[in-house]
């Protein structure tokens, strides 16, 4: 054979190989289920999940965000774990859609549920009071987790280990509170007023400047603080490793977090103004000697959002709106890849809790 055609053959061999792998790469696909409540007259939890597919990927607009996925299609036969994503106040199972499709492409299940009773649809939750808002949102996520690991479909695919079934979760803002939550922090709701006592005019919106106005997906107004004020640890041990995104953390004592061992990851928007970063991000933290905190230079509270195609208002302006100079397409598509393989590692084991 002449060198020109062994040249040739190979190229081809080359394409070949190249053209399967991209046949063989995963997709996104969606599908919603819903769990029902606890009691019979509860509402039900709506969830999206995300999941690797051979199918093919399309744009679906709903509502004012956009999903790119495979909606209903027939999901791999084993995924790398589980992911459960939880939201901010007022939010969305849909605003996060483009992290949870970058999962679900690397091989993850993504639960992203919209939080009853605080979704953009029902605040209700947040008028029972802080010892309802904080202490339910960790129990809805790990009813999620519940239903998953019993669900005919899914259960068999989730991958374990000898440690059980590979979990994860990822939360933003109110729902970074919800997966620290999950990790172990614990609550202790007078945090809230001595804080907001002392640091108001620093930290005002989560303090309540418009205490009864319920933004979407953003951080609790801090509501009225019962004299009961320590939440039970509503630690879920089958949750394996955390990402935080911009989350409340005044409410967590210090004691709590030290004592959390699960590999964690805490994002920071450098020029968070509903969350400010040296009273929540930092300051939970600094108290945990396990977790690794990034900051996002140049960032506000909801770079870690899809952007929505209209506007969305909320006591710190249109969650659409950015700082001159961010680009939040850039930043989310850099922040799926960060979170793929911190996952990875953490769920593979490489990251062995302390």
């Amino acid at each position: 054979m002449s060198p020109a055609s062994f040249f040739r053959q190979s190229l081809l061999l080359a394409s070949g190989l190249l053209l399967s792998f991209q046949l063989m790469a995963a997709q996104a696909g969606w599908r919603q289920i819903r769990i029902p409540g606890v009691a019979p007259d509860d509402a039900p939890t709506v969830v999206a999940l995300y999941y690797p597919t051979q199918a093919p990927a399309r744009a679906t607009a709903m509502g004012p965000f956009t999903v790119q996925a495979a909606i209903q299609a027939a999901p791999e036969d084993k995924v790398k774990g589980l992911i459960l994503l939880s939201h901010g106040l007022g939010g969305t199972e849909l605003g996060h859609s483009s992290l949870a499709e970058a999962l679900a492409r690397d091989g993850y299940l993504v639960a992203a549920l919209r939080h009853p009773g605080d979704n953009w649809q029902d605040g209700s939750l947040l008028k029972k009071g802080a010892a309802a808002y904080f202490g339910e949102r960790p129990r809805q996520a790990s009813r999620v987790i519940d239903a998953l690991l019993q669900d005919p479909l899914w259960k068999d695919r989730i991958a374990r280990d000898d440690r059980g079934y590979r979990i994860g979760a990822l939360g933003h803002s109110a729902g970074g509170y919800t997966v620290l939550a999950l990790a172990g922090g614990q609550a202790d709701l007078s945090r809230i007023t001595t804080h907001c006592t002392s640091e108001r005019a620093a930290d005002p919106i989560f303090c309540g400047v418009n205490r009864g106005d319920a933004s979407p997906s953003g951080a609790a107004n801090a509501p009225a603080v019962p004299p009961a004020s320590l939440l039970p640890s509503l630690r879920d041990p089958r949750v394996r490793a955390v990402v935080s995104m911009a989350p409340a953390g005044v409410p967590f004592t210090a004691s709590s977090l030290a004592q959390v061992r699960v590999p964690t990851r805490i994002y920071e928007a450098e020029q968070d103004r509903f969350l400010v970063p040296r009273f929540h991000a930092e300051w939970v933290a600094s108290n945990m000697p396990a977790a690794e905190l990034r900051r996002i230079p140049n960032a506000w509270h909801f770079a870690f959002m899809d952007t929505p195609s209209m506007p969305i208002q909320t006591p710190d302006g249109n969650i659409a709106d950015d700082p001159p100079g961010f680009d939040r397409q850039v930043f989310l598509a850099r922040l799926g890849r960060e979170i793929q393989d911190f996952f990875d590692k953490a769920l593979s084991g490489e990251a062995r809790p302390q």
